[in-house]
């Protein structure tokens, strides 16, 4: 192959004669990778991805993490397949090249423990239909949407907008909560009112505002209970369920909730958060100046 290649090649010059047939391995091996690798790209890819689309259309993850794996591994065929047609892939089964292999492999082995312990967590990921690109999810170190999940670690947006990276491992060996991961969500507010007020006209006014809410669902119905009697205010829970948590903003429904009660309790005329009673004891001297 090497010397018929050589043959096609345009002569070189004097001094660099003697390489021709490197330069010829190299134009070989160049041509092979870069057409194993794009015929990969336009014909094989394609087809993976438009079968993973239909089979698992509850699971984005696996589409988007397969087309990532699919591209290094494309890479590696494509490499070997330039090896092979060198000549080159002979090397490769020597007893003293399997051996430096070897070494290699145990060297990378020890010092990429963490990095291959990664790769093996997002695997998992990518495997778990539960998990997906454009999840929001909460876990020990913080919380956020998920954007993508590469080889090492998984890309998640922050609230504020930033985008983090955080190691596969940490996702895996922790709990993870996905707290709109459903397509209803329970919100619960805490109402603090006075020892002083109607106890069931605040309990009757709460509901009436979750029910009237245009986000609220009509089953479960929203409920209202006292949770607590504090030392100074009596503690009401309201509950009351909504849609598509993930897609609509709960933060919005708890902000305009609260308004809402702000602006009702206002107008009936019942107190919310009573400044806090406290006994107090002991002198107070006053001097008088001139």
């Amino acid at each position: 192959m090497t010397v018929a290649t050589a043959q096609l090649l345009p002569p070189l010059p004097e001094p660099l004669a003697p390489y021709a047939p490197l330069v010829a391995d190299i134009v070989v091996f160049v041509a092979v990778v870069a057409g194993v690798f794009l015929a990969g790209r336009l014909f094989v890819v394609p087809v993976v991805l438009r079968v993973l689309r239909v089979r698992n259309r509850n699971n984005p993850t696996l589409v988007t993490a397969t087309e990532t794996y699919l591209a290094v591994g494309l890479a590696g065929v494509a490499v070997f397949a330039g090896l092979v047609a060198t000549g080159q892939a002979a090397f490769l089964l020597d007893t003293d090249s399997a051996i430096l292999i070897a070494a290699l492999t145990f060297a990378f082995g020890v010092a990429g423990q963490e990095v291959f312990g990664s790769l093996i967590s997002g695997f998992f990921l990518v495997a778990d239909p539960d998990f997906n690109v454009g999840d929001w999810i909460s876990w020990s170190g913080g919380e956020g949407v998920v954007e993508a999940v590469d080889f090492r670690v998984t890309r998640i947006q922050t609230p504020d907008n930033e985008t983090i990276t955080v190691p596969n491992t940490e996702l895996t060996t922790n709990a993870l909560t996905r707290p709109f991961g459903r397509d209803s969500y329970r919100v619960t507010e805490r109402v603090f009112v006075s020892y002083a007020e109607d106890t069931e006209r605040a309990l009757k006014e709460l509901r009436d505002i979750a029910a009237a809410h245009d986000r609220t669902l009509e089953e479960p119905e929203p409920t209202t209970r006292i949770v607590d009697l504090g030392p100074d205010s009596i503690t009401i829970r309201a509950e009351f369920w909504v849609d598509y948590p993930a897609n609509r903003g709960v933060a919005d429904v708890r902000s305009d909730f609260r308004r809402r009660v702000k602006r009702r309790f206002d107008e009936v005329g019942l107190t919310l958060a009573p400044a806090a009673g406290r006994e107090l004891s002991g002198s107070v001297t006053v001097e008088a100046e001139g």
